[in-house]
């Protein structure tokens, strides 16, 4: 997904997003990110900061991304936020699930191809219960948290875990995606908390190295 959002007090007042794949986020994200800035202009909002999806992910993903953000910060002297991938993704869950148990855990989960995920275990609070990992996913990797709590799980990730995954307490929430018009709980808490990172030296939590591959026509 490629998205590009701008809140004021709290709301989503512009949202464009891309679903098409990854081909066309280096062109489609550069496009969003004028019209966003223009409409910003256009409505004299003055900006506070750049919020920006941070990891875990794809490589390339993730450097298209912070580049352009770190390079709006620069040319506006504005602030940048990092949102971690996994905690955004539980913002729409907990936004549109009120059904959610008091004592519900929530798993947000991104394919990482083949049977492994990146994910990380919250409760409903978004604290932290079990931290990233890189899951080779089996019938037993969450059992010890099934065993005490129902556990959402959710993401493109969890679509693939859904046969392996049959414990009683286990449910999916389908259609949960990494988007920017979501972003914004965790920026303006992060304001708040004057969480801002190095405009020079931030980098994006990537979980594993990056490895490179040739294209199958020239090998």
């Amino acid at each position: 997904m490629c998205s590009v959002a701008v809140s004021n007090d709290g709301e989503c007042i512009f949202n464009e997003e891309d679903h098409s794949g990854p081909e066309r986020h280096n062109e489609r994200l550069g496009v969003f990110v004028d019209e966003a800035l223009s409409f910003a202009d256009n409505h004299a909002i003055p900006l506070d900061a750049v919020a920006v999806s941070c990891g875990p992910g794809s490589y390339t993903g993730l450097r298209v991304g912070t580049s352009m953000a770190k390079g709006i910060c620069y040319g506006r002297s504005l602030k940048l936020i990092a949102v971690p991938t996994l905690e955004l993704l539980c913002v729409p869950v907990l936004l549109r699930h009120d059904e959610l148990p008091d004592d519900a855990c929530l798993c947000p989960m991104l394919d990482a191809r083949r049977m492994e995920v990146y994910a990380q275990i919250f409760d409903r609070s978004l604290h932290e219960i079990r931290p990233i990992h890189a899951d080779i996913v089996t019938e037993e990797t969450y059992v010890e948290y099934l065993d005490r709590h129902p556990v959402w799980f959710f993401g493109d990730g969890a679509a693939k875990c859904k046969d392996l995954i049959r414990h009683p307490n286990a449910h999916f929430i389908d259609g949960i995606e990494p988007l920017a018009k979501d972003m914004f709980p965790l920026s303006e808490k992060r304001i708040a908390h004057e969480q801002f990172e190095d405009v020079a030296y931030f980098v994006p939590f990537y979980l594993k190295n990056f490895v490179g591959k040739l294209p199958k026509k020239l090998l």
